[in-house]
């Protein structure tokens, strides 16, 4: 196989493969399909199933948020079928970059990297702020801050990164027992508000099922307003069949994290086999989940009761005065923050720990010692973030995580078109069904849904990007060690392969 260079030099599965025996930049090798599908449910399982639902059906889609979850999953399961098929291939660390580097070539794979970078950094900051928010109502007062002068600092979400840090420090088969345990906790939570939530169901609730369109009020405009808007003067419309479609680009994002289980590939016992079963296996059941949570809820009140946009799934308990599950929720969506954080907070180590140990961060962050854990990174990630979640208000920054995650999500699924192609001869522990159209309409799928995300988010993510280029141009490239390997970058590096 010939393998370009330069900036889209590739770097080889065999050698990315070999690259995991490094004995000072090895990982434990310690992970299930059970571990696997825990971390799965973990991640994706948060705060989004106790609020987004409700203020998806009360402001966009009615009652049928149930059939815009269907919708997400069908979206977000072609890419997930795509992620199986990688992972189970090139079963290293780094998820979507150490695959962008088997396909795209290098200057792509940092890229992709780079945009990894903002999503788990994003996400772990923005979900330890949220955590700290429902600890303040289990404990019965306002969000533990601090005020300094002008300044607030968050100390809430600084705690809970520092304790998800120590515990990643320690080792994943540790975090996976303590994801089980926090997991349990907000599925018995679901499970008392599925059984509780019954008992007030009234089937005429569901009734228009699919409320008819109107002219929706929210004010958006200039660069707040959604790509496809922009550029289509479309889209301006609550319920009906827009409504819909609307709303399954917002409750895709309650789905965002099966992927992190990916960035595990290199830590699992037998990848080809686990990591595949770990990544459908989770998405299964979060999806019966949201979907029958959606159901209970619309079931429960009239969707024009959950109007207000600041209602949750508690709203609908108020309203029957069956408000001591306000609590019981905020236990279980504290339970189902924690894990949200672990998991992601993860997934940003092996990231970097890959781009380190490629050369394209310093070297020295690959490191793992008689861990067998980057305690390093872990270190360094566990300080960017907590300054990141005690000092910043992130406001609409929220969206940043859900554009680097298509962003990656497209790669993916174009990826396994281009490996098939190059590489037919690879053992695939998985292969995506039915290729070359499940891969194409999960792209379409994924770029479907970042039209319709804001002109400001595009605006920053674009703005991010052309940083990341400027720093693998002064760093990355003088510094990888597939470059390093090839003294002229103008001569092919011929591989032989087998």
């Amino acid at each position: 196989m010939a393998i370009t260079s330069g900036l889209f030099r590739t770097k080889s599965v065999e050698q990315s493969i070999r690259d995991t025996d490094d004995p000072d930049a090895k990982l434990r090798k310690d992970l299930t399909a059970k571990d696997l599908t825990i971390f799965g449910v973990a991640v994706v399982i948060g705060a989004g199933i106790f609020t987004l639902t409700a203020r998806t059906a009360g402001t966009v889609a009615g009652p049928a948020v149930s059939l815009a979850f269907v919708f997400a999953a069908i979206a977000c399961g072609l890419t997930a079928l795509c992620y199986a098929e990688f992972a189970s291939t090139v079963p290293v660390a780094g998820s979507a970059y150490t695959f962008a580097y088997a396909t795209f070539g290098e200057v792509i794979a940092w890229i992709i990297g780079w945009d990894l970078i903002l999503e788990f950094a994003l996400a772990v900051s923005v979900v330890a702020k949220g955590w700290s928010q429902y600890l303040g109502d289990v404990l019965g007062s306002s969000a533990p801050v601090v005020h300094l002068g002008s300044v607030s600092f968050d100390w809430g979400a600084v705690v809970i990164i520092a304790v998800v840090g120590a515990l990643l420090a320690t080792g994943t088969k540790l975090s996976s027992r303590v994801s089980a345990i926090a997991v349990a906790i907000k599925l018995g939570v679901i499970a008392l508000v599925l059984v509780v939530g019954a008992t007030y169901f009234t089937p005429s609730n569901l009734t228009p099922y699919i409320p008819p369109s109107q002219p929706a009020d929210d004010g958006a405009g200039g660069l707040h307003q959604s790509l496809f808007s922009f550029t289509t003067g479309a889209g301006d419309t609550s319920f009906g069949w827009y409504g819909l479609l609307a709303a399954a680009s917002l409750v895709f994002f309650a789905f965002i994290g099966f992927d992190v289980v990916a960035t595990t590939a290199e830590e699992t016992r037998n990848p080809q086999r686990d990591i595949p079963r770990g990544i459908l296996g989770s998405l299964a059941i979060v999806t019966v989940l949201y979907i029958a949570v959606s159901l209970i809820l619309t079931g429960m009140v009239s969707y024009t009761q959950l109007a207000d946009g600041n209602a949750t799934l508690a709203t609908a308990f108020a309203i029957h005065g069956a408000t001591w599950v306000k609590n019981i929720i905020a236990i279980g969506a504290l339970a189902g923050l924690s894990t949200v954080v672990m998991v992601m907070f993860l997934g940003q180590t092996r990231v970097l720990f890959a781009m380190a140990r490629d050369g394209l961060l310093p070297r020295g962050l690959a490191q793992t010692g008689r861990k067998g854990t980057p305690v390093r990174l872990t270190v360094i990630v566990g300080v960017v973030c907590a300054l990141l979640a005690g000092f910043v208000d992130f406001g609409t920054l929220e969206e940043m995580v859900n554009i680097g995650t298509l962003v990656a999500f497209v790669l993916v699924a174009v990826g396994v078109l281009v490996l098939r192609r190059t590489r037919p001869d690879l053992p695939r522990g998985f292969r995506v069904p039915f290729v070359p159209v499940v891969p194409i309409l999960g792209a379409l799928a994924c770029l479907w849904l970042m039209v319709n995300l804001s002109i400001e988010t595009w605006l920053r993510f674009v703005t991010w990007m052309a940083l990341g280029v400027v720093v693998y141009v002064a760093y990355g490239r003088s510094h990888s060690v597939l470059g390093r390997q090839r003294p002229d970058p103008d001569q092919p590096e011929l591989t032989t392969v087998g």
